[in-house]
Parts: C-alpha cells; sequence; structure tokens
C-alpha cells in the first residue's frame, strides 16, 4: 500500500512540475487547441470605424483603415504569454499561405527588441504592431490571446480568448468562404 501512495505521489509531481514548466504548458496547450467558433453575420459584432493608427515593430506603421474592405485577421498577443506561443506555429502556417488574401495584424505591448529576438528564434514573419490604444468598437480585451476575425464587411465572425488551432481544416474552409464573399 506504501508503494502505491509513493508511486502516486510522485506521479502527481511529476505532473506538476511539467505545468509549470513553460515549454511543456505550452505543448500541452497546443495539444487541446480546436478551431474557433464562427458567428453567423445576423449575430456578429460589427466595426464600422477603422481609423486606428499602429506603430510597426517589424514592419511599417499603418492606419488600420487600409483594410477596409479586406477580410482581417486580428490578434492580440505577447513573446511571454504560453497560450499565444502555443498557437504561433498554427498561425505561421495559416500566414504562409493567405498572407496574399487576408490583412495580418498582430498588436503586442512588447518592444520591438523583444520581438524580433523571439521572431528570429522561431522564423515567425507576421506583422506585428503596437497601440497605445484598442479600437472602441471592438470587444474589450482582457486577457490574451484574443483574436477577431472580421469579414470584408467589419463583421466580427470569429472572437476567441484564448489558443486556437488557426491552421485547422474548418477553420481555413471558413476563410475560403469568406474570401468569396
Amino acid at each position: 500500500m506504501k508503494k502505491h501512495i509513493t508511486l502516486s505521489n510522485i506521479i502527481f509531481v511529476l505532473a506538476i512540475a511539467l505545468l509549470l514548466y513553460k515549454p511543456s504548458r505550452v505543448w500541452f496547450i497546443r495539444l487541446v487547441s480546436f478551431s474557433p467558433s464562427i458567428e453567423k453575420v445576423e449575430k456578429s459584432a460589427r466595426v464600422f470605424n477603422y481609423n486606428w493608427e499602429l506603430k510597426g515593430l517589424n514592419t511599417d506603421n499603418i492606419n488600420f483603415s487600409e483594410f477596409k474592405g479586406k477580410v482581417v485577421f486580428l490578434n492580440f498577443w505577447a513573446t511571454w504569454c504560453p497560450p499565444c506561443i502555443a498557437e504561433l506555429p498554427s498561425i505561421q502556417k495559416f500566414y504562409n499561405e493567405y498572407q496574399d488574401k487576408v490583412a495580418f495584424v498582430f498588436i503586442t505591448s512588447e518592444d520591438s527588441e523583444d520581438i524580433l529576438k523571439f521572431f528570429n528564434e522561431n522564423d515567425y514573419e507576421f506583422p506585428v504592431y503596437q497601440s497605445n490604444f484598442i479600437l472602441n468598437e471592438l470587444p474589450p480585451v482582457n486577457s490574451i490571446p484574443r483574436t477577431f476575425v472580421l469579414d470584408k464587411e467589419g463583421n466580427i465572425r470569429i472572437d476567441k480568448s484564448g489558443a486556437a488551432n488557426w491552421n485547422s481544416q474548418s477553420f481555413l474552409s471558413f476563410i475560403d468562404e469568406v474570401l468569396i464573399d
């Protein structure tokens, strides 16, 4: 009986240690990330005012209004956030295939040095920006990662808090449909 209790204690301590260790946490989050839920147009919120100045960290400064009339993938994230890190490989794959069709906007509060170092270490290429405020018409961003997908009319078709698989077949099929509309 004592051996069983000791073995279960060891397994418990090992499980806790793995969850506290950042790389294993990222792996676990990636393992349980699914495709995001998609809102019907009739039920979705909508962005009308696209006037939002963004400072490029690894790209040029822009005004979000440049993306009006386009499908937009808008992600709030940070390099220190395990769920953010967990979803980035699927985002990079999505970006690789759709960068000419979808506007990608990644918002962080980190400085460009940290971002550039992180991108170089991980071979990420998508555009990252800073902003002093969040567009008023978006729902509040209280946690990260937080991702919005806007259709060409500004309807927020996806509003996802937490990590997701952004390269899943169901999500890519949704993007293909929204691009055609």
